[in-house]
Formats: C-alpha cells, sequence, structure tokens
C-alpha cells in the first residue's frame, strides 16, 4: 500500500509545458521564442498556436484584474488625431523643414493609441511582440488602480514601437506641470521611422527621422516633453524663462540614462533661444561621420 505521502504525490497533476509556459510568461513577461513544445505540425504553426495561447491568456488576466475599469471621463468622444497633431505640431514644425510638415504630422497624429477599457484588448492581441505586449498590460493595469502582472513590472506612462505610440489614459487625469506624454513618445518615433518608410526622400548620411544619439534618446524625449509644456505655458520669451525656476525645482527625468544637469542645461539654452527646438536637437543629435580621405590627398 502507498504511503500517504506516496499517494499525495501521485494524486497531483502536473502541469503541462504549455501550462508551464504560460504561467512564466504571465509572471515574467518571457516566453521561449522557438515555442518548443506547442502543438503544430511544423515551426510555424507551433508559433502561432503558442502566440494566441499566450496572448489569449495575458488578455483574460487583465480582464480578471479590471472586470470595473472605466473609460475616462476626458476621453469620451475626443479626436485623438485632432488632439495629437495640436500637441506634436509646434514639434514637427521647429524640426523638420516646410516641405516635409505635412508628412511627419499626418504620421504622427496616425501613431498615438491611448490605453482605454475600449482598446486593451485589441492592442494586446495585435502588437508584434509578446513582450511589448506584456509590458503594455502593466502599463494599462497601472492605469487602471490594478495590480501588475509583476513586482519587476516597468513603471512607465507610455511605450513607442515603430511608428506607434501607447500613451496610458493617466493622460486625461492631472499630471506634473511640465509632463506631456503624447510630445515624450512622439519625439520617439523620429528615431524609430527610417525617412523612406514614410515616403520622404532619402538623404546621404540621413536615414532615420532625425539622427538623435542613442545615449541621449531619452534626454530628447524629456527635453522635448518639457519645453512643449514651457511654450504652452509662456507666451513670450521673457514668460519662458520665469518658467525655468519651476522646472529646476521640480521632479527631475527618473531615467538612469538621463543626466539631470545636462538635461537642465539643454532646457535653459533651448528657452533662450529663438527656435528651441533646434538647441535640443544639436545637443542630442548622433556624431557626424566623419568621411574617409581619398588616397592622395593632401
Amino acid at each position: 500500500m502507498l504511503g500517504h505521502a506516496a499517494m499525495g504525490n501521485a494524486g497531483r497533476t502536473r502541469k503541462s509545458p504549455a501550462q508551464q509556459e504560460i504561467e512564466r510568461y504571465l509572471c515574467t513577461g518571457e516566453h521561449d521564442a522557438l515555442f518548443f513544445g506547442w502543438p503544430g505540425e511544423n515551426f510555424v504553426a507551433c508559433a502561432q498556436n503558442g502566440d494566441a495561447a499566450l496572448r489569449t491568456a495575458l488578455i483574460s488576466a487583465v480582464r480578471e484584474r479590471t472586470a470595473h475599469a472605466t473609460m475616462p471621463a476626458a476621453l469620451a468622444g475626443i479626436d485623438a488625431v485632432a488632439l495629437t497633431r495640436a500637441k506634436v505640431g509646434p514639434m514637427v514644425r521647429g524640426l523638420f523643414p516646410a516641405a516635409e510638415r505635412a508628412t511627419v504630422l499626418d504620421v504622427l497624429g496616425r501613431s498615438m493609441v491611448f490605453l482605454t477599457p475600449a482598446a486593451i484588448e485589441t492592442v494586446l492581441g495585435q502588437t508584434d511582440w509578446l513582450s511589448t505586449a506584456w509590458n503594455l498590460a502593466n502599463l494599462y493595469l497601472a492605469s487602471a488602480g490594478a495590480q501588475p502582472l509583476s513586482r519587476d513590472a516597468p513603471s512607465i506612462v507610455g511605450l513607442s514601437e515603430g511608428t506607434t505610440c501607447y500613451v496610458s489614459a493617466e493622460y486625461f487625469r492631472e499630471n506634473g506641470r511640465f509632463d506631456d506624454f503624447v510630445v515624450h513618445e512622439a519625439a520617439h518615433v523620429f528615431h524609430n521611422c527610417k525617412r523612406r518608410t514614410i515616403g520622404l526622400r532619402e538623404i546621404r548620411g540621413r536615414d532615420w527621422l532625425l539622427e538623435i544619439d542613442f545615449r541621449k534618446r531619452e534626454t530628447f524625449a524629456y527635453a522635448c516633453e518639457a519645453y512643449s509644456r514651457v511654450l504652452e505655458l509662456g507666451d513670450d520669451r521673457p514668460a519662458r524663462k520665469m518658467l525655468m525656476p519651476q522646472i529646476e525645482s521640480g521632479p527631475m527625468p527618473t531615467d538612469d540614462g538621463v543626466d539631470a544637469a545636462e538635461y537642465l542645461d539643454i532646457l535653459r539654452e533651448a528657452v533662450a533661444g529663438r527656435n528651441g527646438w533646434k538647441h535640443i536637437l544639436e545637443r542630442c543629435s548622433a556624431p557626424r561621420q566623419k568621411r574617409p580621405r581619398r588616397l592622395g590627398a593632401a
């Protein structure tokens, strides 16, 4: 006869590899990129079945945690495209030549996705990467006041991927005076998108919309965000300069890659200049590649 311990072990139901993989994904956002062990006649079928199962589990987990989530009142009937164009318009006009502004503004106007109860399930089902879906799920959970899927989930209010920007519904609640998540995420599109992708003329030595130094991408986005608010709050240059002490005494960007002293120095230069956007770009641009010298050149 089996002892009690042996009987207990024998009576346990062992989780299948698929169940284990679902639990791992929900807890960490990680998964087997090769989808080994998922059912399917070939690699493609296994990947499709695994991807679908993980997304279904993610959507179910989010739904359970946010059963009573409601649409922010400020979002009711809002024209997201018009709002985005109005917010990013000054930045586009300050950074791009007149012939390119309409194209860039059109792309940014359609880039913004607000994570609302009505949109979240579609977003989680259609994002290109499962890791992105997991991050967006946690972003949405935080905005709904629900528990994240993991203690290690990133604390973010926006995320950009290619020409798509995902922004928390927190945007429509009271935030810091110099915060603007829409402008911040739109600024990341400039180094995520190539000129030819949106039909702009290719320029030698400039593949991306803007050549931002990899190490200063967050600095650029934070500076654009704060400067956009300075322009909204200050009617003229003297009034804008008066806002700098408020920025200096307020909370600094929380990203580890942003040097607070450099960030403030960039903003001071932008506020004092005629076209502050250009000053921000110059301070955050990637180093120019030197052309190789021709043989025989002096």
